[in-house]
């Protein structure tokens, strides 16, 4: 068990962030002696990530409040081959105009999160695009292809799954791992960047970036892994029966966001406050240690702080209150996502985001679980032109006219 120094790595153990370092000793040193630059990618391959993000999102925001140099990296070159780590299949191939409108959309994201500007620990954002897209390929080959194994690049879990389940593996994903470690020498030599964080499932990647800077440049630079981040019940983090959690309001309205951290698992509160919100760990502890219906209180405070970080403290405020108004007054709170009526229920339950299919929101008016201004529907036929529509106790959305 290394006791670190550094405010970073003790910031970050503190909250439980880290699952891997390469050298934590040299690390931990570094971060004590200078301000060190650190990286994450993100691939733009919607107009906004998700909650399945958020973790390496904050460990940047960490970064940066222990006093260090946060470089977002969007994959505008990478992007358009689309990370094969751990996938069943290869990503659909995105357009150059369609990469560029995703990035515009996630840079507001991380302006909420980041303080971004010139000054020597202010957050900078980079498209990778800039170097990959101007590759000459068999000089890259050649400078860069003859220090990869083919064999030890086999090795690796994100590639040996895919093989063992016999699913197909392009060349073009292949080259994906070459170009990520690739990435890592470049922003070593055009921003210092000294570290490199992600997911576990990215951890060959890193190490890959790590070996190649050593190799050509003789650099010494490391990397973070946080651990797979799962829900109490083992689910996928930032996926519900309805779909993503998106980050963005234009794909989840504030209330929806605000909604999924209320309905926290009892067993997660604790370790969720610690990675998402900047409440102080005292607190935290206090409020992890709350029993019975108590525990309720603690989700109200990890949902505000959640969402007041993502979407601002006014859009947490209003989410709260429509929360309060909907189940302790029974009224129709304003934050509630709302349709369009006249509208079929089938319809309205897919658009709210209640339902991921047709099929499913069917299911769930013959289950019973499906109201309209408290008066359960049992037509999925039936057209709605005005009201509370409700999915069991959790889920409610307004009709309009």
């Amino acid at each position: 068990m290394i006791e670190y120094r550094s405010e970073l790595l003790r910031l970050l153990d503190s909250r439980g962030y880290i699952h891997q370092t390469t050298d934590a000793v040299a690390l931990d040193a570094l971060a004590t002696t200078r301000i060190v630059p650190g990286y994450i990618g993100f691939d733009p391959t919607a107009p906004s990530l998700h909650v399945g993000s958020l973790v390496q999102i904050m460990l940047l925001r960490r970064l940066q409040q222990a006093g260090h140099k946060p470089i977002v990296l969007m994959g505008g070159g990478t992007g358009k081959i689309g990370d094969p780590s751990f996938k069943d299949e290869a990503r659909k191939l995105l357009t150059t105009d369609t990469l560029a409108i995703n990035v515009a959309s996630i840079k507001r994201i991380f302006e909420r999160f980041l303080v971004f500007g010139d000054g020597p620990t202010d957050a900078v954002m980079l498209d990778n695009a800039e170097w990959l897209d101007a590759l000459a390929y068999i000089p890259f080959l050649r400078d860069i292809g003859q220090h990869f194994s083919i064999n030890r690049m086999l090795s690796f879990d994100s590639v040996k799954l895919r093989l063992d389940r016999e699913q197909s593996l392009s060349f073009l994903e292949f080259n994906y791992m070459i170009l990520q470690a690739y990435d890592f020498l470049e922003l070593s030599r055009r921003a210092e960047c000294r570290l490199q964080m992600g997911g576990s499932d990215q951890w060959g990647n890193i190490v890959n970036g790590i070996e190649l800077a050593r190799r050509v440049d003789g650099t010494e630079v490391f990397g973070i892994t946080t651990p797979l981040l799962t829900t109490a019940d083992g689910g996928k983090m930032g996926k519900t029966v309805s779909g993503a959690v998106w980050l963005h309001e234009d794909q989840l309205p504030h209330y929806d966001y605000w909604q999924y951290w209320r309905n926290t698992d009892d067993r997660d509160v604790g370790r969720f406050l610690r990675l998402f919100t900047d409440l102080p760990l005292d607190e935290i502890a206090r409020l992890e240690a709350l029993q019975g219906a108590e525990i309720n209180a603690a989700k109200k405070v990890l949902a505000d702080a959640a969402t007041a970080l993502c979407r601002g403290a006014t859009a947490a405020a209003e989410a709260a209150e429509t929360a309060r108004r909907t189940f302790e007054e029974g009224s129709s709170g304003g934050a509630l996502p709302t349709v369009s009526g006249p509208i079929g229920v089938v319809d309205a339950l897919v658009q709210l985001g209640f339902a991921a299919s047709n099929g499913e929101a069917r299911r769930k008016i013959g289950e019973g679980a499906v109201r309209l201004d408290g008066v359960a529907i049992t037509d999925a036929a039936q057209t709605l032109a005005a009201g509370r529509l409700s999915l069991g106790k959790k889920k409610h959305g307004l009709i309009g006219n």
